[in-house]
C-alpha cells in the first residue's frame, strides 16, 4: 500500500496547530541508518488509509521526494472526540532485520464446525491479533485461521495456528494462550408448576 508524505520544516506545538488547520497532518518517520525525519501527509487521504487493514498490518511504501521507502505504521494520535488525526509515526524498514509486528487474525468455518452445527456452542474470538517475529519479506498481511473441525470441548491455543514460512509467534505471559473458546451452552431449566396447596377441613 502506498502513500505520499512531504518533509516539514516547521517543527513546534503552534506549527503543528497551524499546519492541521490546512488540511495537513503532522508525522514523523524513524529507524534504519537515517535520523528521525519530520513529515507531514494529507489529512483526507490518510483518514482514508488509517481505515484500511492494510494499513495498520502490512509494510507500506512511502513516497517522499520522488523517493520510496518502506516503512510500518508504528502509532496514530487522534483526537478525542473530533474525527482528526493529530499525529502520526512511521518506521523505516530494513529488509535484512528481524520486525515485530501485530497481525490480525482472520476467522472462518466456525459455522460450519461440529462444536456449532452439531452442538450450538458458543464460539468466541478471544483475541483478533497475533503478534509476530519475521523479516520484512515474509510479513503477512493477515494470518488465516480455519475454525471448521472445532469440536465441543476443545479450544484454539496460539500453538494450533498455521503460519506461514518464516514467520514465529511471539508469546508473551501465558505459554500458550487461546485464541478462540468453545463454550457448551447451559440448558434451559424449566420449573415445574408449583402446585397449590391443599386447604384441609377445620377442626371442630
Amino acid at each position: 500500500m502506498k502513500f505520499v508524505a512531504f518533509e516539514r520544516a516547521a517543527q513546534g506545538t503552534g506549527a503543528s496547530r497551524r499546519l492541521r488547520i490546512t488540511g495537513r497532518t503532522p508525522g514523523i518517520v524513524y529507524g534504519g541508518t537515517s535520523e528521525p525525519l519530520a513529515i507531514e501527509l494529507d489529512h483526507n487521504a490518510l483518514w482514508h488509509a488509517i481505515k484500511k487493514e492494510a494499513f495498520h498490518a502490512s509494510i507500506l511504501d512511502m513516497e517522499l521526494g520522488g523517493v520510496e521507502s518502506k516503512v510500518l505504521l508504528r502509532n496514530v494520535q487522534m483526537h478525542p472526540f473530533k474525527q482528526l488525526i493529530l499525529h502520526i509515526d512511521f518506521q523505516r524498514v530494513d529488509a535484512n532485520t528481524t520486525l515485530h509486528m501485530k497481525v490480525p487474525l482472520h476467522f472462518s468455518g466456525e459455522e460450519n464446525s461440529p462444536a456449532f452445527k452439531i452442538d450450538a456452542c458458543l464460539i468466541t474470538h478471544v483475541v483478533t491479533d497475533l503478534e509476530v517475529a519475521c523479516l520484512p519479506a515474509d510479513l503477512p498481511e493477515f494470518i488465516a485461521v480455519d475454525l471448521s473441525d472445532l469440536k465441543k470441548g476443545t479450544s484454539l491455543h496460539a500453538k494450533d495456528l498455521t503460519l506461514p514460512n518464516g514467520v514465529k509467534a511471539v508469546i508473551r505471559g501465558r505459554e500458550n494462550p487461546v485464541i478462540v473458546s468453545v463454550v457448551t451452552p447451559v440448558a434451559e431449566v424449566v420449573e415445574a408448576p408449583v402446585a397449590a396447596p391443599v386447604k384441609g377441613k377445620g377442626k371442630k
